[in-house]
């Protein structure tokens, strides 16, 4: 069992929460094009009212605990472990109450390269705890922007989780799967499955736009954020988003295990 005590050292130490590695100019700068509503930052929300810079500042700072000093404009943020700590609770709830119920879930990340593990392992635990871990569109493309312009890409699946890879490897990808904030592939993925008649998620667990994408068609939708992906924290705000969980997105693939562990035991489904 993974004490809160512990495991409020290990964010700590791992760089997960307290200083992170996010730099202040660029979540200040995603605040900015935010409040512009660029589809690049908002993920597929569609946020019911306008959200201006300094509302979302203020926002970040009691949902992520960053500096809310508008004037602080360089160095790192800091996110609060606290507030991951309260969050972490609260997703575990939720991912609980989806057990409880066997309730058909989807798992997906836009950060195959760091995130993938965590994913994995609570998918697991919920196939186990008989929840059926949807798959749908397997191999479908779906046509992303990227910094290259716009390309393919093709839906994948690993140990359970939803990613989308590069179709011939340009631009980067590789196996492991493509970073993307896109909300494309998660509206592809559900309307595959409408289709082909269902089942639908009952809840949606992943980050960018997997989480804000299907948190906008009324799913239950509920993930991890860092400080410059405001569009998380706005949902959750607003009702859209039932969890977003403050914490460093970046950091070693391994530093998220004890993540992992403690979910499960906070959910009582630790194997």
């Amino acid at each position: 069992m993974l004490s809160t005590g512990a495991l409020r050292a290990h964010l700590l130490g791992a760089g997960l929460a307290g200083p992170v590695a996010t730099a202040r100019e660029k979540s200040l700068r995603n605040y900015r094009l935010f409040a512009a509503r660029d589809p690049r930052v908002t993920l597929g929300l569609d946020p019911e009212r306008r959200w201006d810079e300094r509302e979302l500042l203020r926002l970040m700072a009691d949902r992520c605990g960053v500096s809310g000093d508008p004037g602080l404009r360089t160095g790192y943020d800091v996110i609060d472990p606290e507030r991951t700590l309260r969050a972490l609770d609260a997703f575990a709830a939720r991912l609980a109450a989806a057990a409880r119920r066997r309730a058909p879930v989807l798992f997906g990340t836009g950060h195959p390269h760091r995130l993938l593990g965590f994913y994995a392992t609570l998918a697991d635990a919920m196939s186990s705890a008989g929840c059926p871990v949807l798959t749908p569109a397997q191999g479908r493309c779906v046509d992303m922007t990227t910094r290259f312009g716009v390309r393919t890409h093709r839906l994948a699946y690993a140990r359970g989780v939803a990613l989308v890879r590069e179709r011939g490897g340009a631009g980067g990808g590789g196996e492991a799967g493509a970073h993307t904030h896109s909300p494309l592939p998660v509206r592809m993925v559900l309307g595959v499955a409408a289709e082909a008649g269902g089942p639908l998620p009952e809840l949606v667990v992943g980050d960018h736009g997997w989480v804000c994408g299907a948190g906008q068609l009324g799913i239950e939708a509920m993930g991890l954020a860092d400080t410059d992906d405001p569009a998380l924290f706005v949902g959750e705000a607003e009702g859209q988003v039932a969890v977003a969980v403050p914490v460093d997105d970046a950091v070693p693939a391994d530093y998220y295990r004890p993540l992992s562990r403690y979910v499960l035991n906070r959910a009582c489904l630790s194997q």
